[in-house]
């Protein structure tokens, strides 16, 4: 419990045996009251070793990051503040309270943590991503004009907020998705600074040049589709082909 908020943390994963025991050590579980593990199909030992750190695991075989996220949402019975965090080891869990803090003394509903305003080591944040981030920013502040400064995966929302949201991307659209739709909520929004590392292992997404332009480009689709409406396909835009919204 953290000032009396029970806090779950989901974790997606696939493939990340080396640095899951370092994520899950690193989380204070003084603070954090129950760690969800979600395998996306992992072909190592993600499961057993997220079991053995004592995580609750739960599968979701469908390949895709907001898949899994959705996966470990829907496996929630009781908490208060839902905090998502990466599974490679770039984030630091040790930091949770700086995103915790402004929800819990109402400041915010919906806290980001962003790496722009943190510590970054060298080439931690490669350059697809970091202009990436640019560019999506920019887009939505053209959409809302408001200024986010990174679409972060450690992050941290009010459960009750997150249900209204009605989350449904399947992959990488998720974080532009929750932080659109945030918007159209009119959820209290804050950044805070988190610092970032080097990710242990190979990046799904940055380490091709495939995985970088289809992510890019399912990103880019994310933030006109959540923009133009409320709900999924009912926005009443045209709809785009059938790849990049699956990509």
């Amino acid at each position: 419990m953290f000032y009396g908020h029970k806090i779950t943390v989901i974790i997606p994963a696939l493939n990340e045996e080396e640095a899951l025991p370092k994520v899950i050590d690193d989380i204070p579980k003084d603070i954090v009251d129950e760690i969800i593990v979600v395998d996306n199909g992992s072909l190592d030992n993600t499961i057993s070793v997220a079991e053995k750190c004592g995580a609750k695991v739960v599968i979701e075989k469908k390949r895709g990051y907001g898949a899994a996220c959705l996966k470990g949402l829907a496996s929630l019975k009781n908490t208060d503040i839902v905090v998502i965090l990466d599974a490679d080891y770039s984030d630091y869990p040790g930091q949770i309270e700086r995103l915790l803090a402004p929800i819990v003394k109402k400041d915010a509903d919906f806290v980001i943590g962003s790496r722009i305003f943190g510590k970054r080591q060298r080439d931690a944040l490669l350059p697809a991503a970091y202009w990436g981030n640019k560019l999506t920013t920019f887009l939505i502040w053209l959409l809302f004009r408001f200024k986010f400064s990174d679409m972060g995966p450690f992050r941290a929302i009010r459960y009750d907020c997150l249900k209204r949201l009605e989350m449904e991307d399947k992959n990488w659209g998720w974080n532009v998705e929750m932080q659109v739709k945030a918007l159209k909520a009119k959820l209290r929004i804050k950044e805070v600074g988190v610092d970032y590392r080097k990710r242990i292992g190979k990046s799904k997404i940055s380490g091709t040049l495939s995985g970088v332009i289809k992510a890019g480009l399912k990103i880019i689709y994310s933030v006109f589709k959540y923009s133009i409406g409320s709900k999924g396909e009912s926005f009443g835009c045209k709809k785009l082909k059938a790849e990049y919204a699956e990509i």
